[in-house]
């Protein structure tokens, strides 16, 4: 009968204390502690070869960052027109 052994090693991380309490909750509700769940995470990012997750920033694309912008700037402008109601905006575009 072969035995095998696999090599570990310890990883050290830090992180805010409401961080891990949080996510150990969660992983206790899943059946999984801590180094299960890392390790998980670990092997998808081995699998997938990256993040298992999509990175981005919370920023607008530039049609969204311009309409932003220009309502900003209408909201500052006493004379730009100010509608009560959708339905009177509505009424304003069927000119």
């Amino acid at each position: 009968m072969e035995v095998f052994y696999i090599a570990t090693t310890n990883l050290n991380i830090r992180t805010d204390k409401e961080i891990k309490d949080q996510a150990e909750k969660i992983f206790n509700e899943l059946g999984l502690n801590m180094t299960t769940a890392v390790n998980m995470f670990l092997r998808t990012v081995i699998r997938e070869h990256g993040i298992p997750f999509e990175l981005k920033l919370d920023a607008p694309n530039n049609i969204t960052a311009t309409a932003i912008e220009e309502g900003r700037k209408m909201m500052k402008d006493p004379s730009s027109p100010r509608y009560s109601s959708m339905d009177a905006l509505k009424d304003a575009f069927n000119v």
